[in-house]
């Protein structure tokens, strides 16, 4: 048996959980009994438009986008339940869906910003280890290519000999 690659940095555990969830909700609105709709052929479009952004949203990892999506989502089912195209269980079930994709969202929207910046974080030190290390070079660089210290000349004792050393010359 093959199992297909997954790439984990674009396709993290809380990306999965949003587009599945949002799946779900679909399933939800999708679902029709054989008595009386509890949910309305053009109402049920309108809503499962509304979850295919979310749904778009969350896969392309724009969560705040997903969410406001989901608002919107939230607005429409209202509406379509109080001119009576979606019935009370109905409403009850698509909202409790609803609920468990916003905390999937919510979840991956904190996830991928402590991920950025644990990055810039990285990113920050990466920078700083850098600089001190250019600077190290150029220090040594500098002390390679700085002239030899120049000695003061040797002082020439010769003609004074014993001067200031209790000694008389004469």
């Amino acid at each position: 048996m093959t199992s297909l690659p997954v790439n984990r940095g674009r396709w993290s555990p809380q990306r999965w959980r949003a587009v599945v969830a949002a799946a779900l909700l679909a399933a939800a609105l999708a679902g029709c009994s054989s008595t009386a709709p509890d949910l309305d052929t053009d109402a049920a479009q309108k809503l499962q438009a509304k979850v295919l952004t979310v749904s778009q949203s969350a896969a392309g990892n724009d969560h705040a986008g997903a969410l406001k999506s989901l608002d919107e989502l939230v607005a429409e089912l209202d509406a379509s339940a109080a001119e009576g195209s979606v019935s009370f269980k109905r409403h009850q079930s698509i909202t409790k869906a609803i609920e468990a994709v916003r905390a999937d969202l919510t979840a991956a929207m904190v996830q991928a910003e402590a991920d950025a910046a644990a990055a810039k974080e990285a990113a920050a030190a990466a920078k700083a280890e850098a600089d001190a290390a250019a600077a190290k070079a150029a220090a040594e660089e500098a002390a390679k290519q700085a002239p030899a210290p120049v000695l003061p000349p040797a002082q020439d004792n010769s003609g004074s000999g014993n001067k200031g050393k209790g000694k008389s010359d004469d």
